[in-house]
């Protein structure tokens, strides 16, 4: 009796304590917009953001045990790989959001497109003839860019099934031309908006409605009269999670019309629950949804033919410190993020990650000078060869000497921009700059520059001992952004990088 007792009183401690602690959810980006609403629910919410693929990958592996729930804009994906479906418990939509074409509003009507029913047929046509220009996120990073990609595939291959190896095939150069108009991309749905306003040039935007709808700069919204993929954000509890409760109670707050008509406002979403009135912003538009792959070999094999044989090709050039403050596990740990670039994680976000087709690769390192820079051209189709010959450079690189930062990334700015590609820099630097010009000597630099050079951003990876106001200060100077790979891996960096890219 006394060691029954001792178990209950136990077992009511743990329980005390479950409750006491905050309500774990690993996201998408995409809801970090609903955190301060969820300080009404009564419940103590912790969130962990992270990329759509990565994130279902993470939780198919059983690795999402310190998290009590996912909270993704589709599980479509996840949901495709196996053993997925028994890591998952109560699953609740909670909104709605289909992606949608949004246009500046003097294109639209130069278009013709203004109140007028569109198909993605119509949309691809005029694409290809260079009427308009778009941005749109990437498909293996953001789940905006892989349901635009699934919604125009379905549609231009009149399939009317979901897609299967053979559609995708016979659909591909359509979509070559389709995405030849696309001229922003971006591992990020809200990093897109942010940087289409800084690009004049750029007609609209491939996105979710909610996004398109919040735009500081009112678009026209042309919804394909055959056919969208939608994001339904369903809040899904984790078979390895203790805490039903918690999530019943957050669930059943998030679907009430009151909350739902606050989400509505604040977020330009959808509601989700009958009879909650939709607002006029979202039109009078039928929404038809367009087939999903129900295979992941299906999903897979469409982000792989976007990625290597449709989309605008990348030139990327990669400036990498390799001063002496970097020798011992630093140079490892950069050796390793490159090796990863080439291939060596056979994830599927691994392999999305990886140096693509066509793509022209520039490893630039430095120390207390820059160093000779390494181009690498990858071909259309076979590149094994030289993703061999990356790999081992890289696992050639040694550390010596000073850091001269700027010196090293005005050496990049200077590269030729080819207007063919999405031109990119990334900077990684575990240091403080010790050597050669200074920050303001580069931004003087910079802002001389011409638009089509100050068009390439930077995107810098804080590693070591990084300045990080500085470091900072660059990607904000060059409308770039800012990885932290302080106290994480350098490579999970560089893949989280390559959305961007």
């Amino acid at each position: 009796m006394r060691a029954l007792l001792a178990l209950l009183l136990v077992a009511a401690s743990l329980t005390a304590c479950s409750a006491d602690e905050p309500f774990k959810i690993l996201a998408g980006s995409e809801v970090a917009d609903l955190e301060p609403l969820l300080k009404e629910s009564g419940v103590e919410v912790e969130f962990t953001y992270t990329g759509t693929l990565d994130g279902a990958e993470q939780v198919a592996r059983g690795d999402a045990g310190d998290y009590d729930a996912i909270w993704f804009s589709s599980n479509r994906y996840l949901s495709l790989i196996d053993g997925a479906r028994e890591r998952l418990s109560t699953q609740t939509k909670i909104m709605n959001s289909p992606v949608v074409l949004g246009l500046k509003p003097a294109k639209a009507a130069e278009l013709g497109w203004d109140g007028k029913q569109v198909s993605w047929t119509d949309i691809a046509t005029a694409a290809s003839s260079g009427r308009f220009t778009f941005g749109m996120t990437n498909p293996a990073s953001s789940n905006s860019g892989f349901s635009a990609l699934v919604g125009v595939a379905a549609a231009l291959s009149n399939a009317g099934d979901a897609l299967d190896a053979q559609t995708i095939a016979s659909v591909t150069p359509k979509l070559k031309e389709f995405f030849s108009a696309q001229r922003l991309t971006s591992g990020s749905s809200g990093w897109l908006a942010d940087a289409y306003t800084a690009r004049p040039d750029v007609d609209g935007l491939v996105n979710y409605e909610s996004v398109l709808l919040g735009m500081r700069d009112k678009l026209t919204l042309v919804y394909p009269s055959d056919g969208v993929v939608s994001a339904d954000y369903p809040l899904t509890l984790l078979a390895s999670s203790a805490r039903q409760e918690q999530y019943d109670e957050l669930a059943s707050w998030l679907r009430t019309p009151e909350t739902q008509r606050k989400i509505m406002a604040a977020t330009h979403r959808r509601p989700i629950v009958p009879g909650v009135h939709l607002a006029e912003e979202f039109g009078t538009a039928s929404l038809e949804e367009l087939p999903f792959p129900n295979r992941r070999s299906a999903a897979d094999e469409l982000i792989g033919a976007y990625l290597n044989q449709v989309r605008v090709p990348a030139r990327a050039v990669f400036v990498l410190d390799t001063s002496g403050s970097m020798e011992g596990d630093r140079i490892d740990s950069l050796r390793t993020a490159l090796v990863t670039l080439t291939g060596a994680d056979t994830s599927a976000y691994g392999t999305f990650s990886r140096f693509r087709n066509r793509e022209f690769v520039t490893l630039l390192p430095f120390s207390d000078r820059t160093k000779p820079q390494h181009d690498y051209q990858l071909p259309e189709s076979d590149p094994e060869d030289m993703l061999g010959q990356i790999r081992s450079y890289a696992e050639g690189l040694s550390a010596s000497g000073g850091t001269a930062i700027y010196d090293a990334l005005r050496a990049a700015y200077e590269q030729p921009v080819d207007t063919e590609r999405y031109s990119s820099i990334v900077l990684m630097t575990d240091g403080e700059n010790t050597d050669g010009s200074e920050y303001l000597d580069f931004q003087l630099y910079y802002q001389a520059l011409p638009a089509e050079k100050k068009a390439v951003r930077t995107f810098v990876v804080l590693f070591g001992d990084s300045d990080v106001d500085e470091m900072n200060e660059i990607a904000k100077l060059t409308g770039g952004a800012v990885f932290d790979a302080r106290n994480g891996s350098l490579a999970e960096a560089f893949k989280e990088i390559r959305g961007y890219q």
